[in-house]
This record gives C-alpha cells, structure tokens and sequence, in this order.
C-alpha cells in the first residue's frame, strides 16, 4: 500500500477506493490545512521546474486557487493587487535581469 502523507485532490479518496483501495482521510485544523497547502504548493512548484509544462502550472494555480480560499482573500482582491502592482513597477513581458 502507497503511504502519501500530503493534501491531495478532493476526488483521490473517490478514485482509489474505485480502484479498490481504502484511503485513510484526515480532516485539518485551519493551521495544519494551511502548512499542507503550502507544502503542496512547493510540491507543485518543483514538479514545473523539474517538468515545465501547461498541466504543471495549471496545479500550481490550482493550489494558489485553495491558498486564497484558506486565507479568506477574496480572487478580485487578489487580481486588483496584481493589475496594482503591475501598474506601479511593470509586469515580466520583457523579461529583463538586473545586475547591482
């Protein structure tokens, strides 16, 4: 039997008990669901860097998508900080490095 230990997808336990498995499920406290989503969002982070494709990215935002659910910020608050910050120092189109 597979031991995983990490936030999974709320369909997993759904999936591996179709495939005749029986998951063990846990629910978090608020402060273990936040240390969990953040663990999988280096999780995620490193399978981009290690695999750089759609699908990886698609999982890191999904994680950034539960991150800001788990934080209670709201996503149009979220996207009007990033048009803010934009509009106050840029954006990365044109992907410049800056040596000091």
């Amino acid at each position: 039997m597979k031991e995983y230990n990490k936030l999974v997808r709320d369909r997993i336990p759904e999936i591996i008990r179709n495939s005749g498995g029986t998951p063990i499920c846990e629910t978090l406290t608020e402060t273990a669901c936040l240390s969990a989503l953040d663990a999988k969002l280096q999780e995620e982070v490193q399978e981009y860097l290690a695999a750089p494709c759609a699908e990886e990215i698609a999982d890191i935002l999904e994680v950034l998508d539960a991150l800001c659910a788990a934080r209670g910020i709201p996503k149009d608050d979220l996207l009007r900080i990033k048009e803010d910050k934009r509009r106050e120092r840029g954006g990365f189109e044109q992907l410049s490095l800056i040596h000091i």
